[in-house]
């Protein structure tokens, strides 16, 4: 019964993700359509990390400290977003857009495969790009809009090029939303009681202080 209920949504979306496969398939070799997925490249493993370390160097050298830790965070971010992606991509197989040739071809289904052929749910590039900016923009907020435009677009290009399915990018983005949302949250706690113990008298080993009193050096 549940499972005849499941069926009719996830059929509807295999359909979905055709249409639109079917309608960007002739635009693939577009000027345009390949400039847009050159830039979509940003969103791999690679130059993501390299960005947020660049940040949180630039940061360092500059001596800003709202640089340098909003570098840590969008890297904790990514890293997080990553290994949430990761433990779907190894649960879930589905075939990526160039190599399904009907809607039954790309259902998503329980499996273990490597195989990159087999690994298009969800978008790992949707999923760091939103993190990183998402992090970015709880630092930089004038900035908001125009790092999660980026990213977005670093996702959307993903199908035109035939990497993914829509649904894998929208898949990715809430993954990467929701990897943020949680390393913001363990970093607002983590204040919270580091501030908590600073209140409380606690401090560095010289020249600090227990519950109000001076603490001897040794």
């Amino acid at each position: 019964m549940h499972g005849r209920i499941l069926k009719r949504p996830a059929e509807r979306l295999r359909h979905f993700d055709a249409a639109i496969e079917k309608a960007v398939a002739p635009y693939r070799r577009n000027a345009a359509v390949r400039t847009i997925a050159l830039f979509g490249k940003i969103g791999d493993q690679p130059p993501l990390r390299t960005l947020c370390a660049g940040v949180t160097l630039f940061g360092l050298i500059r001596g800003d400290e709202r640089l340098a830790k909003s570098g840590i965070r969008m890297l904790a971010a990514h890293e997080l977003a990553t290994g949430m992606k990761s433990f779907l991509k190894h649960r879930i197989d589905r075939k990526r857009p160039r190599n399904a040739d009907t809607p039954h071809d790309n259902a998503a289904r329980p499996g273990h495969s490597r195989a990159k052929a087999k690994s298009s749910f969800p978008s790992g590039h949707s999923a760091g790009a939103i993190a990183v900016a998402r992090a970015f923009g709880r630092d930089y907020p004038d900035h908001r809009a125009t790092a999660l435009g980026a990213a977005t677009l670093a996702g959307a290009s993903q199908v035109p090029r035939s990497a993914h399915f829509a649904t894998d990018v929208i898949a990715g983005l809430a993954v990467g939303w929701t990897a943020e949302a949680l390393v913001s949250g363990a970093l607002a706690v983590a204040r919270r009681f580091l501030g908590a113990a600073d209140d409380s008298g606690i401090a560095g080993p010289s020249g600090a202080t227990l519950h109000g009193r001076a603490m001897p050096d040794r």
